[in-house]
């Protein structure tokens, strides 16, 4: 990057008005860290490649679970239904117990807490984290995958969570 570069860049609440338009699918970001359940909400999460199989997701620097995430030896990703905004809000909300009721979990067979009636739950090793910007990107291989009810997915649109509507 040259250091011109900074000074073209579009300012950030032009940049979240831009973002807004564009629909991301939303999920769960969990794992167990010294016997502590954590999780975050993620709306950037994606696949990577086939082979291997990789998936990645954007975290906050400045994200409080972020430093549990970071040194946990896996994770899993819960792939919300259209029926959870409740559950995405409580992962994203600060000082709070998220793994409390009414959020129903279990833990898996590595220990990763796994969120019940999710479309899907993939197993995550570590396989690369690397800084980019303000944000660090994170990616897993996929090591087990279960799903569950391939029903409608949770979207984040314009600030809210919301459905998708297949047109047919």
């Amino acid at each position: 990057m040259t250091d011109t570069m900074p000074d073209r860049a579009v300012g950030a609440d032009r940049f979240r008005q831009a973002l807004a338009v564009h629909a991301a699918g939303v999920v769960v970001i969990t794992a167990q860290n010294g016997g502590v359940p954590v999780g975050l909400t993620a709306t950037s999460f994606t696949s990577v490649s086939l082979d291997p199989p990789l998936v990645s997701f954007y975290v906050d620097r400045t994200s409080t679970t972020w430093p549990w995430l970071a040194t946990a030896d896996h994770f899993a990703v819960n792939v919300l239904t259209s029926e959870q905004s409740e559950l995405a809000a409580r992962f994203a909300r600060k000082g709070i117990d998220r793994f409390a009721e009414p959020t129903r979990w279990r833990a898996g067979e590595l220990g990763a807490p796994l969120l019940s009636d999710v479309s899907a739950h993939l197993i995550c090793l570590p396989y690369e984290k690397v800084d980019v910007g303000d944000h660090i990107l994170v990616v897993g291989l996929v090591a087990e995958v279960d799903v569950h009810h391939p029903g409608r997915p949770l979207l984040y649109h314009q600030g809210a969570f919301g459905r998708f509507t297949a047109h047919r």
